[in-house]
C-alpha cells in the first residue's frame, strides 16, 4: 500500500521507497501480502474495509477525537463536542465548565458566541438575541419606528396569529390601562410612594407612577405555545426570552431566531 511516496509490505512493514514495483517484487519474493487500506486513527493497524476499521476504533476507544475533561474518543469533531457540551457542561471553545446545562446553554447562546446577527428592520442596530430586539422596540425606544410600542406591537403580532399560537385573544382588550398616584398613595408609616397592586416602595411619585404605567401590572398579552406549560407574559420580550431559554422544551433557540427573523422581514405567520 503506497503511503505518501513510500510503499509498505502488509506483513513485515518493509518500506520501499523506490515504488509500487519494488514493493511487488517483495511480495513475490516472500510471500507477504500488500496493506490493508484502512488505517486505526490511533496506532498502526489496518483493516480490510472502513466498517472493520470503525468497529475496532469503537471497541478500543481509538477515535481521532478526544475529550479535553476524559480519555473518551469520538469519530467526529461535532460528536465530540456535543459530548463535552452533554456530559461536562463544558465550552471547549472558551476552555470554561459551567455548573449545569442551563449556564452553558446561556453562554453558548451568548454574545461571545453568536455575535450580533439580528437586525433591527427599522434603525439596523444589531441585538445578539431575539430578545434583545423586541425588547428594543417594544419600550419604545426605536428611534425608526416612532409610535412603536407594547400595545401596537402587539396588535401587529396578533395580525399575525390568527391561530392564537402565542397571543390572547382580547376581545375586550382597548390597549394598557394608564395609572397616576396621586397624594394618598404616599405611605408616612413606611416613608415612601407605595404601590398599591404589589406594595413595592419608591423615594419618588414619577418612580411610582413609571412602575404602574409597566408592564408588570398589564394585562397578559401572550401565552407560551406549549400547552404544558401554561405561562403566560404581559410583553412580547418575555415571552421571546422564555422560549430562547429551552426552560419548557417546545422548541430550539436557533428556531425563535428564525421565526422572529421571518415575521418582521417577510410577513409570514407566526409559527415554531
Amino acid at each position: 500500500m503506497g503511503y505518501g511516496n513510500t510503499y509498505e509490505c502488509g506483513t513485515c512493514f518493509k518500506v520501499f521507497p523506490a515504488g509500487w514495483s519494488a514493493l511487488n517484487n517483495h511480495i513475490r519474493a516472500t510471500g507477504h501480502r500488500h496493506a490493508a487500506a484502512f488505517e486505526c486513527d490511533r496506532c498502526t493497524r489496518r483493516f480490510g474495509s472502513e466498517r472493520a476499521r470503525f468497529q475496532h476504533m469503537e471497541a478500543t476507544n481509538h477515535f481521532e477525537w478526544e475529550c479535553s475533561l476524559c480519555n473518551e474518543t469520538w469519530p467526529t469533531e461535532d460528536r465530540m463536542i456535543q459530548h463535552e457540551h452533554e456530559d461536562h457542561d463544558y465550552c471547549g471553545e472558551c476552555q470554561r465548565t459551567f455548573m449545569n446545562q442551563n449556564n452553558l446553554r446561556m453562554h453558548l447562546n451568548s454574545r461571545i458566541h453568536r455575535g450580533q446577527q439580528v437586525q433591527c428592520p427599522f434603525c439596523r442596530t444589531a441585538f445578539t438575541t431575539a430578545t434583545g430586539l423586541v425588547h428594543h422596540v417594544e419600550r419604545g425606544g426605536c428611534r425608526g419606528a416612532a409610535g412603536l410600542d407594547r400595545d401596537t406591537l402587539y396588535k401587529y403580532v396578533r395580525s399575525k396569529d390568527p391561530n392564537g399560537v402565542i397571543t390572547n385573544n382580547l376581545i375586550d382588550w382597548y390597549g394598557s390601562t394608564q395609572y397616576e398616584a396621586t397624594d394618598s398613595a404616599y405611605n408616612y408609616r413606611r416613608g415612601g410612594w407605595e404601590c398599591y397592586l404589589c406594595h413595592r416602595l419608591f423615594a419618588l411619585r414619577t418612580g411610582l407612577n413609571q412602575h404602574l404605567n409597566s408592564p408588570v401590572h398589564q394585562e397578559n398579552l401572550y401565552h407560551c405555545p406549549n400547552r404544558g406549560c401554561g405561562k403566560e407574559f404581559t410583553t412580547l420580550a418575555a415571552i421571546i426570552n422564555h422560549l430562547e431559554s429551552e426552560s419548557c422544551g417546545f422548541t430550539r433557540f436557533n428556531n425563535v431566531q428564525r421565526g422572529i427573523n421571518d415575521m418582521i422581514s417577510g410577513g409570514r405567520l407566526i409559527a415554531f
